[in-house]
Protein backbone atom coordinates (compact mmCIF):
# COMPACT_ATOMS: atom_id res chain seq x y z
CA UNK A 1 0.00 0.00 0.00
CA UNK A 2 1.19 3.50 -0.91
CA UNK A 3 -1.19 5.74 0.92
CA UNK A 4 -2.10 9.54 -0.29
CA UNK A 5 -0.96 11.99 2.67
CA UNK A 6 -3.27 15.19 1.87
CA UNK A 7 -0.31 17.79 1.35
CA UNK A 8 -0.83 20.34 4.21
CA UNK A 9 0.60 23.57 4.40
CA UNK A 10 3.74 23.31 6.76
CA UNK A 11 2.97 26.89 8.67
CA UNK A 12 2.78 25.02 12.16
CA UNK A 13 1.33 28.43 13.41
CA UNK A 14 -1.25 28.18 11.27
CA UNK A 15 -2.19 25.09 10.52
CA UNK A 16 -5.21 25.57 8.51
CA UNK A 17 -6.04 24.26 5.24
CA UNK A 18 -9.31 25.15 2.90
CA UNK A 19 -10.83 23.91 -0.90
CA UNK A 20 -13.38 26.37 -1.87
CA UNK A 21 -15.91 24.99 -4.15
CA UNK A 22 -14.08 22.09 -5.86
CA UNK A 23 -15.79 19.93 -8.34
CA UNK A 24 -14.18 16.82 -8.58
CA UNK A 25 -14.85 13.99 -11.05
CA UNK A 26 -14.39 10.35 -9.85
CA UNK A 27 -10.99 10.87 -11.48
CA UNK A 28 -9.52 13.53 -9.52
CA UNK A 29 -10.95 12.73 -6.09
CA UNK A 30 -8.37 11.26 -3.83
CA UNK A 31 -7.81 7.46 -2.90
CA UNK A 32 -8.93 6.64 0.45
CA UNK A 33 -6.75 8.39 3.06
CA UNK A 34 -6.83 9.73 6.94
CA UNK A 35 -4.59 12.12 8.44
CA UNK A 36 -4.42 14.04 11.82
CA UNK A 37 -6.31 17.54 10.64
CA UNK A 38 -9.69 17.90 11.24
CA UNK A 39 -11.92 17.97 8.33
CA UNK A 40 -15.56 19.14 7.39
CA UNK A 41 -16.52 18.70 4.07
CA UNK A 42 -19.88 21.35 3.15
CA UNK A 43 -21.50 20.11 -0.37
CA UNK A 44 -23.25 22.82 -2.57
CA UNK A 45 -24.75 20.65 -5.03
CA UNK A 46 -24.24 17.41 -6.93
CA UNK A 47 -24.62 14.20 -5.44
CA UNK A 48 -22.31 11.07 -4.70
CA UNK A 49 -21.27 8.66 -1.74
CA UNK A 50 -19.30 9.62 1.46
CA UNK A 51 -17.31 6.71 2.95
CA UNK A 52 -15.93 7.63 6.48
CA UNK A 53 -14.67 5.40 9.20
CA UNK A 54 -17.47 2.00 8.52
CA UNK A 55 -20.12 3.86 7.37
CA UNK A 56 -21.33 5.31 3.62
CA UNK A 57 -23.57 7.77 3.18
CA UNK A 58 -25.43 9.69 0.60
CA UNK A 59 -23.98 13.46 -0.48
CA UNK A 60 -26.59 16.15 -1.39
CA UNK A 61 -26.77 19.59 -1.63
CA UNK A 62 -26.87 21.13 2.32
CA UNK A 63 -24.91 18.22 3.39
CA UNK A 64 -22.35 18.64 6.60
CA UNK A 65 -19.55 15.80 6.57
CA UNK A 66 -17.85 15.81 10.10
CA UNK A 67 -14.68 13.79 10.17
CA UNK A 68 -12.40 13.68 13.08
CA UNK A 69 -8.52 13.25 12.78
CA UNK A 70 -7.03 9.29 11.46
CA UNK A 71 -10.87 8.58 10.18
CA UNK A 72 -10.30 6.24 6.92
CA UNK A 73 -12.36 7.94 4.43
CA UNK A 74 -13.25 8.59 0.72
CA UNK A 75 -15.94 10.50 -1.24
CA UNK A 76 -16.91 8.64 -4.54
CA UNK A 77 -18.61 11.56 -6.77
CA UNK A 78 -21.22 10.98 -8.89
CA UNK A 79 -19.78 11.05 -12.76
CA UNK A 80 -23.12 12.60 -14.06
CA UNK A 81 -23.89 14.84 -11.26
CA UNK A 82 -20.75 15.03 -9.29
CA UNK A 83 -20.38 17.08 -6.13
CA UNK A 84 -19.26 20.83 -5.13
CA UNK A 85 -18.08 21.14 -2.00
CA UNK A 86 -15.63 22.66 0.30
CA UNK A 87 -13.46 21.30 2.82
CA UNK A 88 -11.81 23.20 5.59
CA UNK A 89 -9.14 21.11 7.30
CA UNK A 90 -7.43 22.58 10.50
CA UNK A 91 -5.41 21.08 13.84
CA UNK A 92 -6.86 22.07 17.11
CA UNK A 93 -3.65 23.81 17.69
CA UNK A 94 -5.28 26.48 15.85
CA UNK A 95 -7.52 27.57 18.90
CA UNK A 96 -6.00 29.40 22.30
CA UNK A 97 -5.77 27.14 24.91
CA UNK A 98 -7.69 29.07 27.19
CA UNK A 99 -11.46 28.52 27.47
CA UNK A 100 -13.97 31.09 29.13
CA UNK A 101 -16.34 27.85 29.75
CA UNK A 102 -15.70 24.40 31.54
CA UNK A 103 -18.43 22.84 29.61
CA UNK A 104 -17.36 23.64 26.06
CA UNK A 105 -15.07 22.52 23.14
CA UNK A 106 -14.54 23.91 20.04
CA UNK A 107 -14.35 20.10 18.79
CA UNK A 108 -17.35 19.38 20.66
CA UNK A 109 -19.03 18.19 17.24
CA UNK A 110 -15.73 16.13 16.65
CA UNK A 111 -16.18 14.57 20.12
CA UNK A 112 -19.59 13.31 19.37
CA UNK A 113 -19.42 12.24 15.47
CA UNK A 114 -16.52 9.83 16.71
CA UNK A 115 -18.62 8.70 19.88
CA UNK A 116 -22.18 8.39 17.87
CA UNK A 117 -20.02 6.81 14.79
CA UNK A 118 -22.34 8.99 12.75
CA UNK A 119 -20.53 12.06 10.82
CA UNK A 120 -23.06 13.52 8.33
CA UNK A 121 -24.86 16.35 9.81
CA UNK A 122 -28.68 17.12 8.08
CA UNK A 123 -27.88 21.27 8.06
CA UNK A 124 -30.83 23.63 8.93
CA UNK A 125 -31.38 26.15 6.03
CA UNK A 126 -30.42 28.97 8.78
CA UNK A 127 -27.42 26.86 8.93
CA UNK A 128 -26.58 26.55 5.57
CA UNK A 129 -26.48 30.12 5.23
CA UNK A 130 -24.81 31.03 7.90
CA UNK A 131 -21.85 28.15 6.85
CA UNK A 132 -21.68 29.82 3.43
CA UNK A 133 -21.44 32.72 4.49
CA UNK A 134 -18.64 31.73 6.73
CA UNK A 135 -17.25 29.97 3.93
CA UNK A 136 -17.28 32.96 1.65
CA UNK A 137 -15.76 35.32 4.15
CA UNK A 138 -12.88 32.86 4.72
CA UNK A 139 -12.38 32.34 0.84
CA UNK A 140 -12.33 36.70 0.89
CA UNK A 141 -9.30 36.34 3.85
CA UNK A 142 -7.37 33.58 2.27
CA UNK A 143 -7.39 36.02 -1.63
CA UNK A 144 -7.00 39.58 -0.11
CA UNK A 145 -4.25 38.22 2.45
CA UNK A 146 -4.51 41.33 4.76
CA UNK A 147 -2.82 42.13 8.17
CA UNK A 148 -4.65 39.75 10.39
CA UNK A 149 -6.51 37.74 8.19
CA UNK A 150 -4.91 34.35 9.97
CA UNK A 151 -6.80 36.07 13.20
CA UNK A 152 -9.88 36.66 10.97
CA UNK A 153 -9.83 33.10 9.62
CA UNK A 154 -9.50 31.83 13.34
CA UNK A 155 -12.81 33.82 14.22
CA UNK A 156 -14.50 32.96 11.54
CA UNK A 157 -13.79 29.25 12.16
CA UNK A 158 -14.34 29.58 15.96
CA UNK A 159 -17.94 31.72 15.49
CA UNK A 160 -19.10 28.49 12.84
CA UNK A 161 -17.92 26.16 15.41
CA UNK A 162 -19.69 27.44 17.86
CA UNK A 163 -22.70 27.76 15.29
CA UNK A 164 -22.39 23.89 14.41
CA UNK A 165 -21.77 22.54 18.57
CA UNK A 166 -24.96 23.97 19.14
CA UNK A 167 -27.11 22.82 16.58
CA UNK A 168 -25.73 19.04 16.99
CA UNK A 169 -25.95 19.42 20.88
CA UNK A 170 -29.50 20.45 20.19
CA UNK A 171 -30.35 17.74 17.19
CA UNK A 172 -29.47 14.46 18.16
CA UNK A 173 -30.69 13.16 14.58
CA UNK A 174 -31.50 9.27 14.16
CA UNK A 175 -28.70 7.48 12.18
CA UNK A 176 -28.28 8.91 9.10
CA UNK A 177 -26.46 5.96 7.19
CA UNK A 178 -27.93 4.98 3.92
CA UNK A 179 -29.32 1.28 4.03
CA UNK A 180 -29.34 1.26 0.35
CA UNK A 181 -25.27 1.19 -0.21
CA UNK A 182 -24.18 -1.82 -0.16
CA UNK A 183 -25.34 -5.60 0.80
CA UNK A 184 -25.98 -6.23 5.17
CA UNK A 185 -22.77 -8.23 5.19
CA UNK A 186 -20.75 -5.68 4.21
CA UNK A 187 -21.85 -3.38 7.14
CA UNK A 188 -21.75 -6.23 9.66
CA UNK A 189 -17.97 -6.77 8.43
CA UNK A 190 -17.02 -3.54 8.39
CA UNK A 191 -18.60 -3.27 12.48
CA UNK A 192 -16.48 -6.53 12.87
CA UNK A 193 -13.04 -5.99 12.19
CA UNK A 194 -13.65 -2.00 14.13
CA UNK A 195 -14.26 -4.22 17.62
CA UNK A 196 -11.62 -7.50 16.90
CA UNK A 197 -8.32 -5.52 15.13
CA UNK A 198 -6.91 -8.48 16.64
CA UNK A 199 -8.75 -11.54 15.52
CA UNK A 200 -8.13 -13.16 11.75
CA UNK A 201 -9.15 -10.42 9.16
CA UNK A 202 -7.70 -12.04 6.65
CA UNK A 203 -9.58 -11.96 3.52
CA UNK A 204 -10.35 -16.06 4.10
CA UNK A 205 -11.80 -15.62 7.31
CA UNK A 206 -13.81 -12.75 6.72
CA UNK A 207 -15.13 -14.08 3.30
CA UNK A 208 -16.32 -16.92 5.61
CA UNK A 209 -17.75 -15.18 8.26
CA UNK A 210 -19.74 -13.08 5.62
CA UNK A 211 -21.03 -16.68 3.95
CA UNK A 212 -20.02 -14.97 0.79
CA UNK A 213 -17.01 -16.51 -2.07
CA UNK A 214 -13.43 -14.63 -1.72
CA UNK A 215 -13.43 -13.21 -4.90
CA UNK A 216 -17.00 -11.97 -4.35
CA UNK A 217 -15.95 -10.55 -1.12
CA UNK A 218 -13.04 -9.04 -2.35
CA UNK A 219 -14.68 -7.25 -5.33
CA UNK A 220 -18.02 -5.65 -3.54
CA UNK A 221 -15.07 -4.50 -0.65
CA UNK A 222 -12.82 -3.06 -3.67
CA UNK A 223 -15.77 -1.45 -4.93
CA UNK A 224 -17.76 -0.07 -1.96
CA UNK A 225 -14.53 1.46 0.26
CA UNK A 226 -11.99 1.61 -2.84
CA UNK A 227 -9.46 -0.56 -0.54
CA UNK A 228 -8.65 -3.79 -0.70
CA UNK A 229 -9.08 -6.08 2.67
CA UNK A 230 -5.35 -6.14 3.44
CA UNK A 231 -5.04 -2.01 3.19
CA UNK A 232 -8.07 -1.28 4.27
CA UNK A 233 -7.58 -3.74 8.33
CA UNK A 234 -3.62 -1.88 8.10
CA UNK A 235 -5.44 1.37 8.17
CA UNK A 236 -8.08 0.63 10.87
CA UNK A 237 -4.99 -1.03 13.05
CA UNK A 238 -2.66 1.77 12.72
CA UNK A 239 -5.67 4.41 13.82
CA UNK A 240 -6.23 2.05 16.87
CA UNK A 241 -2.63 2.08 17.69
CA UNK A 242 -2.15 6.19 17.26
CA UNK A 243 -4.98 6.14 19.95
CA UNK A 244 -2.98 3.98 21.86
CA UNK A 245 0.32 5.89 21.64
CA UNK A 246 -1.80 8.93 22.29
CA UNK A 247 -3.26 8.03 25.29
CA UNK A 248 -2.19 5.03 27.24
CA UNK A 249 1.67 4.25 28.91
CA UNK A 250 1.56 1.08 27.22
CA UNK A 251 4.90 -0.52 25.73
CA UNK A 252 4.65 -0.21 21.55
CA UNK A 253 5.24 -3.96 21.77
CA UNK A 254 2.14 -4.52 23.89
CA UNK A 255 0.06 -2.18 21.75
CA UNK A 256 1.53 -3.97 18.58
CA UNK A 257 0.01 -7.25 19.51
CA UNK A 258 -3.15 -5.39 21.18
CA UNK A 259 -3.42 -4.10 17.57
CA UNK A 260 -3.59 -7.46 15.46
CA UNK A 261 0.02 -7.34 13.98
CA UNK A 262 2.06 -10.66 13.74
CA UNK A 263 4.96 -8.84 15.35
CA UNK A 264 6.42 -5.38 16.10
CA UNK A 265 9.33 -5.47 12.84
CA UNK A 266 6.11 -5.84 11.17
CA UNK A 267 3.84 -3.11 13.02
CA UNK A 268 7.10 -0.71 12.83
CA UNK A 269 6.75 -1.21 8.79
CA UNK A 270 3.35 -0.75 8.36
CA UNK A 271 2.88 2.40 10.84
CA UNK A 272 5.75 4.02 9.14
CA UNK A 273 4.53 3.05 5.54
CA UNK A 274 1.03 4.91 6.44
CA UNK A 275 1.69 7.49 9.08
CA UNK A 276 5.44 8.02 7.74
CA UNK A 277 6.91 8.17 11.25
CA UNK A 278 7.40 5.22 13.34
CA UNK A 279 5.58 4.10 16.43
CA UNK A 280 8.56 5.58 19.00
CA UNK A 281 8.72 9.06 17.49
CA UNK A 282 5.06 9.13 16.99
CA UNK A 283 4.88 8.71 20.75
CA UNK A 284 7.72 11.02 21.49
CA UNK A 285 5.97 13.90 19.27
CA UNK A 286 2.51 13.44 21.09
CA UNK A 287 4.08 13.88 24.72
Amino acid sequence: MNPIRKPFSKDPLFPFDFVYKDTKSPERELPDHLHDRYEFVYVYEGQGTMFIDQKFYDMCKGNLFIIPGNSIHRAFPDPINPVTSTAVFFSPSLFPHEQLDDSYSHLRCFELAKKRKQYKLETSDQLQLSTEAVLDDIQHELGLKSPGYRHAISLHLQQWLLRINRHVISTHSDDLEDVRIGPQWMKEILHYIAKHPNADLGLAALAQQASVTGAHFSRVFKQLTGMNVTDYVNAKRIVQAKELLNDTDENISLIAEQCGFESLPHFHRIFKRITGVTPGTYKRGKT
